[in-house]
């Protein structure tokens, strides 16, 4: 008949031991330990294993040397095999070697109570470890390790019972000591940390203050450091330059057409008898009001006879002052806005006519209307937002710095389609440092308590400080501040602590009470087992809660 071998792990448990022996298809199932025998050194296991193997209709051989494992196995009733080769059998319980014959009890001298007592205990111990076994599902593929040292312990407790013998549980009485001892070690640092380092108190005091109203005019003093005595106040500028453009369509018109040109012949007849001098630019008008003007200087020398002085005669180019051909004029006489000499002018030519449309004055100034009516609301937001440190801003002192407009064509330039007005805008504004304002807030409250010790400055109204009426006259710039202040009850915080220590509500809430101005007292402690103020101040805390009157 053949059999399965089955190779037994030190890591294998009672659960994959069992399952080897159910997965195996042979009717004989040879089990070869470790040399660590491990979990077949208890006669539960055996027994278990023992019985999961007949409930399976197979015979169960262990191969082991082990006398220790053999004699467990023999108790189990399972057989051993030295090898694979060899013969199972049941292995027998050597007998016990005595040295002396007075080491062996007659059972027959012993009382019949005693033999009695002990067959009983046998039985007893027998019975109880087939009962826990019988308490496992050994059908159960899962069967655990746990079910099987769950039923070694109930048959241990039930052969303790049972023979009337009570084992004392050293690990649990241990464990009890153990779990006592920290638990006391616990209670202790509890009660310390409840008496020392948890109590604390929050005195809550409801004060009710009174408005202070605040105005008070300053200077702005630019860069120079705020002053209160002298009434002036630092500044912090912002300035942005930015250039703005609008563009328009020229409407001007203009001649561009060539000027007319020709020669003058000036020939002196001063009686002064000296040089005339003719500069360039001089004027010489035609008998039908049309001028032109000299190209270069000249001078038209003198000489003296006996007769009187004698003059020569020069001549210089002249050109209209104006385009057309109106300007192309005969040979003719002219006069000259300079005396001491005629004018004689050749023919008059090359005048013609190109009307053209130009960029005239009156269209810059209806651009530059425009131009100046661009909204700066989006620069004077972005002016604002540089403004990074908390300053307040005066909104009133917004102003634009507008350059010279330049016009793209300049004026009296051809224009064709449009043209571009263009100007830089530069935008300032002005803030004032919140501390810097502070100071005079502080400074007139302080002026409203002269003379008075009872009460102090609880809110300088800062958050809520207005700056307006901003004024420039000449080189010199006011602005307004207005506020409203709060001032109440002078009540010293450490004063509060020191009275208020080693103290209960009660009698914390009956001393604060009875300051003027005071409307209600709250102490808050720490923990519900805490019913007094801490000694030390440095767990107390007073807060205000301000009613304003």
């Amino acid at each position: 008949m053949n059999k399965d071998v089955i190779y037994i792990d030190v890591e294998d448990d009672i659960t994959a031991i069992i399952g080897k022996i159910k997965a195996s298809s042979e009717k004989i199932v040879a089990l070869v330990p470790p040399k660590r025998v491990g979990i077949l050194q208890s006669a539960v296991n055996l027994r278990l294993l023992d019985r999961m193997a007949s409930n399976s209709h197979k015979k169960l051989v262990i191969i082991t040397n082990n006398p220790a494992l053999a004699g467990l196995t023999a108790a189990a009733g399972i057989p051993i095999a030295k090898n694979l080769q060899t013969k199972p059998e049941i292995a027998e319980i050597a007998a016990l070697s005595v040295d002396d014959a007075d080491d062996i009890i007659d059972g027959s001298k012993l009382p019949i109570g005693e033999l009695e007592k002990t067959a009983d205990l046998v039985k007893v111990k027998d019975a109880s470890v087939d009962d826990a076994i019988d308490t496992i599902d050994i059908d159960n593929t899962a069967v655990s390790t746990a079910a099987v040292g769950a039923a070694a312990v109930k048959s241990s407790r039930n052969s303790s019972k049972k023979s009337g013998i009570k084992v004392p549980n050293f690990n649990a009485f241990r464990k009890r000591l153990f779990l006592g001892i920290l638990g006391f070690i616990l209670l202790v640092a509890f009660i310390i940390w409840a008496n020392v380092a948890a109590p604390g108190a929050t005195i809550v005091i409801t004060a009710k203050t009174n408005a202070a109203p605040i105005s008070t005019t300053v200077m702005l003093s630019g860069a120079t450091p705020t002053d209160v005595s002298k009434g002036t106040i630092q500044t912090v500028t912002q300035t942005l330059k930015k250039d703005m453009s609008v563009k328009f369509t020229p409407t001007g018109q203009q001649d561009l057409g060539a000027k007319a040109t020709g020669t003058m012949t000036l020939t002196g007849n001063s009686l002064s008898g000296e040089d005339i001098v003719v500069p360039a630019g001089t004027k010489f008008t035609s008998a039908d009001n049309h001028v032109f003007t000299s190209n270069a200087a000249v001078t038209v020398k003198a000489t003296y006879l006996k007769g009187g002085p004698v003059y020569d005669t020069e001549q210089v180019g002249v050109t209209a002052v104006a385009p057309g051909p109106d300007y192309n004029l005969a040979s003719q006489s002219y006069q000259s806005d300079q005396s001491g000499y005629s004018a004689h002018g050749s023919a008059m030519a090359g005048g013609t006519t190109n009307i053209q449309t130009v960029v005239s004055a009156s269209d810059i100034a209806t651009a530059t209307t425009a131009l100046n009516s661009l909204s700066t609301d989006d620069d004077k937001k972005a002016l604002i937002a540089q403004f990074v440190n908390g300053e307040s801003v005066i909104t009133d002192s917004f102003n634009v710095a507008r350059a010279t407009p330049v016009s793209s064509p300049a004026v009296g330039a051809q224009a064709s389609g449009q043209a571009t007005l263009t100007s830089t805008f530069t935008y300032t504004i002005i803030g004032v440092p919140k501390s810097d304002i502070e100071l005079f807030l502080k400074d007139a409250l302080n002026k409203q308590l002269s003379g008075t010790t009872d009460q102090r400055i609880y809110d300088d109204g800062i958050n809520k400080a207005v700056l307006a009426g901003y004024n420039v006259s000449g080189t010199t710039a006011t602005i307004n501040i207005a506020a409203s202040g709060q001032i109440g009850p002078n009540i010293n915080t450490d004063d509060i602590k020191k009275q208020s220590k080693g103290k209960k509500s009660g009698e914390v809430q009956a001393n604060i009470s009875s300051i003027s101005g005071v409307s209600n007292v709250q102490v808050n402690f720490s923990y519900f087992w805490v019913t007094t103020v801490p000694n030390d101040t440095t767990k107390v805390d007073v807060q205000f809660k301000l009613t304003n009157g």
